[in-house]
This record gives C-alpha cells, structure tokens and sequence, in this order.
C-alpha cells in the first residue's frame, strides 16, 4: 500500500456539518497520515449537528474557499448535514472547487445530503451515486443512476448514504488515495 503520508486531503464544511460525517472520516485518515487542510465560508469555528437536532462540536477552518487552490490536494471531501451543503451550495467558489476536482479526475467523496454540492456543480450526469434519500430525486434529475447502497465508487467519485456508513466510506476513501498515489509513483 502506498504511503499515504504523502496524500493531502481537502475538506469543504460550514456551520451545520453533521459532526460524524466531518470528525470520523478526518480522524481515519489522519491515523493513516494523510495531511487535511479543512477550508469554510470563513475561519471562524464552524459548529456541527447530531443527526440535525443536537448542536455538536465546533472546528476552525484553516483556509477560507477563496483560498483554496485545488492543485495542492489530492481529494475532495464533503460531510453532509442539511444546513452546511445546503449553505455551501450558495458559495460560488465551494461549487468552483468541486468543478475544478471533478474536471481534474481528482478523488470526490461525499456523503448524505453532500451530493447536492455535485448537483449544483453538475458533475453528475451519468455517474453511479448514492446520498440519503431527500436528496437522490435531485441527483437523479441531474442524470445521475442512483442507487441505494452504503458506498458507491464511480471513478474519482464516491459518495455514501448516511453515518452508518461511514466505515466503508473511510474505507473506500482510504483504497481510492493509496490507489492514486501507486499511480503516481508508477508514473514518475
């Protein structure tokens, strides 16, 4: 397996990321050694959600969006929660972002209600997705198939339904970076 220390992992989040979606997959591949920079609307702590009712724990961004140049990460990663995609879709730099990861085949990972910041980039015409199941009438009226399994792997892109699956999703994440990574290395 590739040395994962050198894979930098970009996270996009705002106030009302689900603190699962966010905290778990972060912790699992910063114990694999993966860099994370987490970028928002701002770099004031942003505060989480338990299953969008409870307030959960606040984090501080490192960048603002309007920083984030894409060419330093190897992955996109975005948690759900209702309030933060919904409120990140409105960020014309989030959805430049995601546009900009997609048209560069880099790694996209989003989970829950994250899907419709690939929506609102339409970057999901004919790919394979899954999301929690407010949000797969909307994804398939962007042309995506849709489908209901707990991580969905089409390329570059994987999304997932809901915390419950945040293991495999960590997983699929995981195998998608040291995957990238052994091709670099074949390449150089």
């Amino acid at each position: 397996m590739a040395d994962l220390a050198q894979a930098r992992v970009l996270i996009l989040a705002t106030d009302g990321f689900e603190q699962d979606e966010l905290f778990k997959p972060r912790q699992a591949l910063l114990d694999a050694g993966v860099q994370i920079t987490l970028a928002s609307i701002k770099t004031d702590p942003i505060t989480g959600v338990i299953n969008d009712s409870e307030k959960g724990q606040s984090i501080t961004p490192e960048l603002t969006l309007d920083a984030v140049d894409t060419d330093d990460y190897d992955a996109l990663l975005l948690p759900g929660g209702v309030g933060n995609p919904d409120k990140m879709r409105l960020q014309e730099r989030a959805i430049e972002i995601v546009t900009e990861f997609m048209e560069d085949d880099k790694i996209v990972a989003a989970i829950c209600h994250a899907p419709w910041l690939l929506v609102e980039a339409d970057v999901v015409d004919g790919r394979r997705v899954t999301s929690w199941p407010s949000v797969r009438t909307d994804l398939e009226n962007a042309g995506a198939d849709v489908v209901d399994e707990a991580v969905v792997v089409d390329g570059n892109l994987i999304t997932s339904r809901k915390p419950d699956d945040i293991p495999a999703f960590n997983q699929a994440i995981l195998d998608a970076l040291a995957d990238e990574l052994e091709e670099e290395s074949e390449d150089a």
